[in-house]
C-alpha cells in the first residue's frame, strides 16, 4: 500500500490560502491535524483540520462542502474549506470552552455525577440526531470531541474521509479512536448512525466511570457501578453491543432510554424545496433526502418542466448547495439535465468538469463544481417530466454506469410518489404534468 505524501509541519506564523494564521496546533488524528488559527480578513480565531494525506483531496472537498451546510446549536460550524500548495483544509469556528475529556479530568472522581453524565449525553444525542437525519455520520464521537461552553455541549471535529480506499478495498483502515470506535467501524466494515451511538454509549460509559470500555465490556458494568439505575445499565449496554443491528438503533432512541428523552429538532434541514404546500414540499424533500443517502451522494436535486415554457425547474435539492440551485430554471436543452430530458435516456458523468454538457452557469449561481454526476429522466406514461440529478459521491469516487440502472429504478419510485402527492386519494384519475 503505499504511503501518505510527506507534508511540512505547519508552525506559527504559517498561513494556509494566506488568509489563517497557524497559532498552535489542538489535536491530531489518523486523517487530519487540528490547529487554532487567525482568519486574517475577520479578525477572528478559528479551528483549522488539516488533511494528512493528501491523495483523499477530492472526498475531504466533497464532504468539507456538505458539513458546512449543517446548522445546529450542539454542532460546530463548518465556515470554509479549500487547499492550497500545503494541502487540503477545513475550518471551522473556535468553540469556547473545555473538552468532556479535559472535565472528567479535572472534576472525575473517577467519574462525573450522574446527572452531569446524561445530560452531556443528551446533548450529544441532540446533535448526532440531527446529523443522522442529514444522511451524515459523525465517525469521532468521543470526549475530546464534546466541548462544554456557556450553552452546554457542543459536538466538534468530524471524522473526514471514512476509509482509505486504494489498495486496501475491502479491508479498510478505520477512522476513529479505539475504544469508542464501534467494532464494525474498527473492523473495516460499514459505518452508519448506530456506529455514532456506540461511541456515544461509550463516551457516556466513560463520563460515569472514569475509563472508556473495551469491546465486550457491557455486562460487567454492574460490577463496575453498582449504584446505577439498572435501566440505565441496560440502555449503556444495549449501545455498547458489538453487534450493529442488535444497537439501539438510534441517537434519539439512546437518549429515551437513558432517561433524557429529545425535544422537537432545532436544526436546519439540508433538503429545500419550493412552497407548493406541506404535503407535497415533504414528499419532494424526502425523495431527494432518501436518493442521497441511497447513492451516498453529496447532492441531489429534482427539475421539472414548466408546461408553458419548456424550461427545467429546480424544484427541490439536499445536501451541499441545495438552498441556491432551488428555484433555478434551465432553458430547454441547456446543460446535462437539459440534454437527458430531450434525450430521455440517463447520463453517468465521471468527470463533470470535462464533459461541454455540463451548466457551468447552474454551478457558478450556487458555488458548487460536481466532481461526478448520475442524471436521470423522470418518466410518466413515456413522456419525460423532469430530472434527478445525482452529484459527488461522498468516498471521492466517480460514478459509473451500473449506477445509471439503480438510479433508473429510484427514478421510476419518485414519480409514483409524487404522483401520489399531487392528486387526492378521492379524485385520482385523469393526469396533468407536473410544473
Amino acid at each position: 500500500m503505499s504511503t501518505p505524501q510527506e507534508q511540512a509541519e505547519p508552525v506559527a506564523g504559517d498561513a494556509f490560502d494566506g488568509r489563517y494564521e497557524v497559532i498552535a496546533p489542538i489535536s491530531s488524528g489518523a486523517m487530519g491535524a487540528v490547529y487554532r488559527a487567525l482568519d486574517r480578513e475577520e479578525g477572528r480565531e478559528v479551528a483549522v483540520k488539516r488533511l494528512l494525506d493528501v491523495r483523499h483531496a477530492a472526498r475531504f472537498e466533497i464532504e468539507a462542502r456538505l458539513l458546512a451546510s449543517l446548522s445546529h446549536p450542539r454542532l460546530v460550524k463548518v465556515l470554509d474549506h479549500a487547499s492550497d500548495d500545503q494541502g487540503a483544509y477545513i475550518v471551522m469556528e473556535l468553540v469556547k470552552g473545555i473538552d468532556l475529556g479535559a472535565v472528567l479530568k479535572r472534576d472525575g472522581d473517577p467519574g462525573l455525577t450522574l446527572g452531569d453524565g446524561i445530560e452531556y449525553a443528551r446533548h450529544g444525542c441532540e446533535a448526532l440526531q440531527y446529523v443522522h437525519e442529514q444522511q451524515i455520520v459523525h465517525r469521532d464521537v468521543k470526549p475530546p470531541n464534546m466541548i462544554l461552553g456557556e450553552e452546554g455541549v457542543i459536538l466538534v471535529d468530524f471524522g473526514v474521509a471514512r476509509a482509505l480506499g486504494g489498495e486496501q478495498e475491502e479491508g479498510t483502515i478505520a477512522v476513529g479512536t479505539p475504544r469508542f470506535m464501534a467494532p464494525e467501524v474498527l473492523a473495516g466494515g460499514t459505518v452508519s448512525a448506530t456506529s455514532d451511538v456506540y461511541s456515544l454509549a461509550a463516551t457516556l460509559w466513560t463520563l460515569l466511570i472514569g475509563t472508556p470500555p473495551r469491546y465486550g465490556d457491557a455486562p460487567k458494568l454492574e460490577k463496575l457501578a453498582p449504584g446505577i439505575d439498572p435501566e440505565l445499565r441496560a440502555a449503556i449496554a444495549s449501545g455498547l453491543q458489538l453487534l450493529p443491528e442488535e444497537r439501539i438503533a438510534s441517537a434519539a432512541a439512546f437518549a429515551e432510554a437513558i432517561g433524557a428523552p429529545l425535544t422537537a429538532g432545532r436544526g436546519e434541514s439540508l433538503a429545500q424545496s419550493l412552497g407548493h404546500g406541506p404535503i407535497r414540499r415533504r414528499v419532494m424533500e424526502a425523495i431527494v433526502r432518501t436518493a442521497a443517502g441511497m447513492f451516498d451522494a453529496a447532492a441531489c436535486s429534482i427539475a421539472l418542466t414548466d408546461p408553458a415554457s419548456a424550461e427545467l425547474v429546480y424544484e427541490a435539492a439536499w445536501g451541499a448547495g441545495g438552498a441556491e440551485v432551488v428555484g433555478l430554471r434551465l432553458p430547454p436543452g441547456a446543460g446535462l439535465a437539459g440534454t437527458v430530458v430531450g434525450s430521455g435516456e440517463g447520463v453517468v458523468v465521471p468527470e463533470c468538469r470535462k464533459d461541454p454538457r455540463f451548466a457551468r452557469q447552474v454551478a457558478a449561481k450556487t458555488g458548487y463544481v460536481p466532481y461526478t454526476m448520475v442524471v436521470s429522466p423522470l418518466v410518466r406514461d413515456g413522456q419525460t417530466i423532469g430530472v434527478i440529478s445525482l452529484l459527488d459521491r461522498r468516498d471521492g469516487e466517480p460514478y459509473q454506469q451500473r449506477d445509471l440502472a439503480r438510479a433508473a429504478l429510484f427514478a421510476d419510485l419518485a414519480v409514483v410518489a409524487l404522483d401520489l402527492d399531487a392528486f387526492p386519494l378521492s379524485s385520482r384519475g385523469g393526469r396533468t404534468l407536473l410544473g
